[in-house]
């Protein structure tokens, strides 16, 4: 299946990148949805995690009509019941407000009888997405595919397949999230990383104008541990630190102890050290007046509030601050979801 002409969403991007929030919104709406029923469940996702982060807007914007809403609910329940655990509920779904599953059903089968407003290869894509629903209820399962299959013809021919119609099927969403549409997972990938990359063009703030609690929201969320944020230092244990140490913190690392004390390791991301473990990289064997902020001591903290990361592959590198240690490491994690 391909979401219409060329191998990338050209229109879409454009909307991304010129368009009203509100036509934004919509468009990462249709294309996460698209996704999910080409069977990338993990692009559709990633695209969802990317608008939240790159917006800060929540995700019941992505529901804003009662289609939409059903199609997120009806794939989401089918998603519950796949044994492949990183297929299942996503947590940004938490976000959306539950719905009545028999309730939503009865009112889409209205939608699917609804074909004479629309044109031509509307109506194609209309009632095969109600043949496969009818088939897929019967319990035929070559008919329903036959029927899908017959959908995507259509969406090959139009640069806005009507996704959200056919998620909205429910017994349909069960051979969507299964792979019956699934797409080559390359192409997949590309088509999502056109849409984030423009996502990040629109609206990627100056980062001392972001918001550190967002910042590590983000990062705990992308590592799959939402709730695992450490808790702040207090005021007190900040200055206390500071008069063990002999030295006043940079102003960006004490906003940053007052988010979080300290952050966990990450497969390649070191821990952060919490408040009370600072220690002078004279005590690591290093000169000058650099504080080590890390465990493995890679990372050292200088007056000027650089931060110095060392490696033995790559040597040294710098960074204006801990806020830029955190939104590269952000970066990779976004980039491996």
């Amino acid at each position: 299946m391909t979401a219409g002409r060329g191998d990338h969403p050209e229109g879409s991007v454009r909307t991304v990148l010129t368009g009203t929030d509100d036509a934004v919104d919509a468009t990462v709406t249709r294309e996460a949805l698209l996704l999910a029923c080409a069977g990338a469940l993990g692009e559709s996702d990633r695209l969802v995690r990317h608008w939240t982060t790159a917006t800060g807007r929540g995700v019941d914007r992505l529901a804003a009509t009662a289609v939409t809403a059903r199609a997120w609910a009806m794939l989401l329940a089918a998603r519950d019941d796949l044994s492949e655990e990183e297929s299942r509920r996503p947590d940004w779904a938490e976000g959306l407000v539950p719905l009545d599953l028999d309730a939503e059903q009865a009112e889409h089968e209205k939608v699917l009888g609804e074909r004479d407003a629309l044109p031509p290869r509307g109506r194609r894509q209309r009632e095969a997405a109600a043949d496969a629903e009818r088939a897929a209820a019967a319990g035929d399962t070559d008919a329903a595919r036959e029927a899908l299959h017959r959908w995507t013809d259509v969406a090959r021919e139009i640069p806005q397949p009507d996704a959200a119609t056919l998620a909205a099927c429910r017994h349909v969403a069960t051979l969507l999230v299964a792979g019956e549409l699934a797409v080559d997972a390359e192409w997949a990938q590309s088509y999502t990383g056109a849409l984030v990359a423009a996502l990040d063009q629109r609206y990627r703030r100056e980062p001392r104008d972001a918001d550190w609690q967002e910042l590590i929201d983000a990062i705990m969320r992308l590592r799959g541990e939402p709730d695992a944020v450490p808790p702040p230092a207090s005021v007190a244990a900040i200055d206390h630190a500071e008069n063990r140490l002999g030295r006043t913190l940079p102003e960006e690392f004490r906003t940053f102890l007052g988010i979080c004390d300290g952050l966990r390791a990450d497969v390649v991301f070191p821990r952060l050290l919490g408040v009370a473990e600072l220690r002078h990289g004279a005590e690591t064997g290093a000169s000058g007046p650099g504080i080590v902020i890390s465990d493995p001591p890679g990372l050292t903290l200088w007056p000027s509030g650089e931060v110095t990361e060392d490696d033995e592959l790559f040597g040294r590198s710098v960074h204006p601050g801990i806020r830029s240690v955190l939104e590269d490491h952000l970066r990779l994690l976004e980039a491996s979801v």
